[in-house]
């Protein structure tokens, strides 16, 4: 059976406070929990007023309180934003309270536009020492070594699983040559979904992490009681990335109230600049289609 998990933004709508989103996601974190999806995860972004996540840690810890066992990670930390050492104190500190429950997803795009980069104050080549960052990042994580002079307290010795994020074959071939399971953006990179798992699975190099490729693939769902109502609920994401793609950035958009409700499936689009999107309809259908989708390109493979 290919295990569901969600990926959640906490999107702000038109209307309510970042407070309303934190809640709302730690709301369907836990219906997801019940529905016995097996990771909850949460993203970092800076200055985008319809995400509420951008103290990502933060929030984790927030929904990992108000669970039980489903696992809650990062997807991801922008790992350019910070030095390793902060990431680790953090995610391990994270472990420290929920054991066992704990995902560190790392990519390395900034998750914000030049001038937020600025004020992070990133150096905007630091992208170019990611795979750097993800190994001193395994070492805070892992055993302390003879001679080991700064580390992690809490996180020394946790071994906090870390995923390598990715929309490309950087993300692929780092992910494959250092023995890291693989989490794929094909949500907004669909194109490149199938070579990249084809490199990571053909060049994947055994660690003590993990002995077998392993991959996760993001990818949209738009679930509602009716096909309608699910075509109305997607009106908010086209609206969203159609701003976004014209330089407007804002809250989450209320659904149209135009939507083509008739009883046809709905086609296939692509939002300006993003990726091709599908309204499932109902939610049996919903996992149906995803069931489906996984076995036809073997993500567990």
């Amino acid at each position: 059976m290919i295990p569901f998990s969600i990926l959640d933004l906490a999107p702000v709508p038109e209307g309510s406070t970042p407070g309303d989103a934190l809640r709302n996601s730690l709301d369907l974190a836990r219906h997801a929990e019940r529905l016995g999806y097996r990771r909850f995860w949460l993203a970092e972004h800076h200055n985008m007023v319809g995400i509420a996540s951008a103290a990502t840690a933060v929030v984790i810890g927030s929904v990992a309180a108000g669970t039980t066992r489903i696992r809650v990670g990062a997807g991801g930390i922008m790992l350019p934003n910070h030095a390793p050492l902060i990431i680790a104190e953090q995610f391990g500190t994270l472990e420290a309270l929920y054991p066992g429950r704990i995902d560190l997803g790392v990519g390395r795009a900034p998750g914000t536009d030049q001038r937020t980069l600025r004020a992070l104050r990133r150096d905007p080549s630091s992208a170019d020492t990611f795979p750097q960052d993800v190994l001193e990042l395994q070492a805070l994580l892992g055993p302390l070594q003879p001679g080991q002079v700064v580390q992690a307290v809490p996180g020394t010795g946790l071994q906090v699983p870390i995923w390598i994020l990715g929309s490309s074959l950087f993300g692929a071939q780092l992910a494959a040559m250092l023995g890291l399971p693989y989490a794929f953006a094909s949500h907004f990179a669909p194109d490149a979904l199938m070579p990249a798992l084809q490199v990571y699975r053909e060049r994947f190099q055994p660690s003590g992490q993990l002995q077998q490729p392993y991959a996760m693939v993001g990818v949209n769902v738009i679930a509602a009681e009716t096909d309608g109502a699910a075509r109305r609920l997607f009106t908010s994401a086209q609206q969203q990335f159609t701003n976004m793609a014209h330089g407007t950035r804002g809250q989450l958009p209320a659904r149209s109230t135009t939507s083509n409700t008739t009883g046809r499936q709905p086609r296939r689009s692509r939002s300006p600049g993003c990726w091709p999107a599908r309204s499932w309809g109902r939610l049996r259908q919903s996992e149906r289609a995803l069931r489906a989708f996984s076995r036809g390109r073997a993500l567990t493979r």
